[in-house]
């Protein structure tokens, strides 16, 4: 399974090049979400997009912030039945949160080795009570290890029809300079903490 998903991470998906700007025009009129700073998402190279997880509207989100095609990290749960089907051919990667995932992690640094974009949530689910959760490590180690840039972005506001708060902010992406992860991690999550309640 791991080898077919590395054999796909030279190109983009065909299908999410499709869907991604029917999802844009669907979400823009359902959600009327404002987009801040999509500048600072490189136009090309590879690129680590995270930030805090608050719905699973979220990843249709991030699709409506860019042209370029994400791959998310996703847990492997929603790889069953015909929505696995959907789901790879969307270039999402599964990640069995049971336990450490190292081909997960592996593939997701083959995407970034080819120059494209990974979309994680730190948190690694979506808290319960909206309070940010302590970051899991392999957003900075992705980009320790392959030396992909990190844009954290922050998602605020409600999830209503015609919302006139939901929000997404994009701040300028970091590089991860110390083999410290650890305390990169932490800073990663402050810099969030921060866009969060800057909103």
């Amino acid at each position: 399974m791991v080898s077919d998903y590395m054999k796909n991470t030279k190109k983009e998906s065909k299908l999410y090049i499709i869907v991604r700007p029917i999802i844009k025009i669907l979400f823009k009129f359902f959600y009327n979400p404002k987009i801040i700073g999509d500048g600072n998402i490189p136009k090309e190279g590879k690129v680590i997009l995270a930030g805090n997880h608050t719905n699973n509207f979220d990843c249709l989100m991030l699709m409506s912030s860019t042209k370029r095609c994400i791959h998310f990290l996703a847990k492997i749960e929603l790889f069953r039945g015909f929505k696995k089907i959907i789901f790879s051919n969307m270039g999402l990667i599964p990640v069995d949160r049971s336990k450490k995932n190292k081909e997960a992690l592996n593939i997701a640094k083959s995407y970034l080795d080819n120059d494209k974009i990974i979309g994680i949530f730190p948190e690694g689910t979506i808290p319960k009570d909206k309070k940010l959760l302590p970051f899991k490590i392999g957003a900075v180690k992705m980009a320790y290890d392959t030396n992909a840039s990190i844009v954290p972005f922050a998602i605020t506001g409600n999830y209503k029809f015609r919302s006139k708060n939901l929000k997404i902010v994009f701040g300028k992406p970091i590089s991860i300079l110390t083999s410290n992860l650890e305390q990169e991690n932490e800073k990663l999550r402050n810099i969030i903490i921060k866009m969060v309640g800057d909103k």
